[in-house]
């Protein structure tokens, strides 16, 4: 069984939130989502809710897997949750040097990490969705 990585599209008015990695150098400037490796005992979950804590400062609800499982070069699955925040606290760059609320309409525009591209069409269908639903 592969270690599972999981990364969280917070969602927020029809946005996601993304970070600009600092380090290392082959990564920084380049944007990716919120997450990290499961710990040992640990549900995927509770990882999400713990990652978004250390990387943003926030509290969040994880909520459910999108989009494929990408595997990595290291071997390790990285897996997305969707999650909203969980108060009125705004994300902060703790690990990093931004974050960003984006819309689907500026995906295109930011150099994200390799793994992280292949979240961005589930993505686009689930915020057109929101919109959708929301009119």
């Amino acid at each position: 069984m592969p270690q599972i990585v999981v990364a969280t599209a917070i969602v927020r008015n029809r946005q996601v939130l993304a970070q600009q990695r600092a380090f290392p150098s082959d990564h920084a400037g380049r944007w990716e989502f919120p997450g990290g490796r499961v710990e040992p005992g640990e549900s995927e979950t509770d990882a999400v809710v713990r990652e978004c804590r250390e990387e943003l400062g926030v509290e969040v609800t994880a909520g459910r897997t999108v989009g494929p499982d990408v595997p990595l070069k290291n071997g390790m699955v990285l897996r997305l949750y969707t999650a909203t925040l969980a108060d009125d606290a705004e994300p902060v760059a703790v690990e990093h040097s931004a974050v960003k609320w984006i819309g689907v309409e500026e995906f295109d525009a930011l150099p994200w990490l390799e793994a992280d591209l292949a979240f961005l069409p589930d993505l686009s269908r689930l915020l057109s969705n929101i919109a959708r639903t929301r009119l």
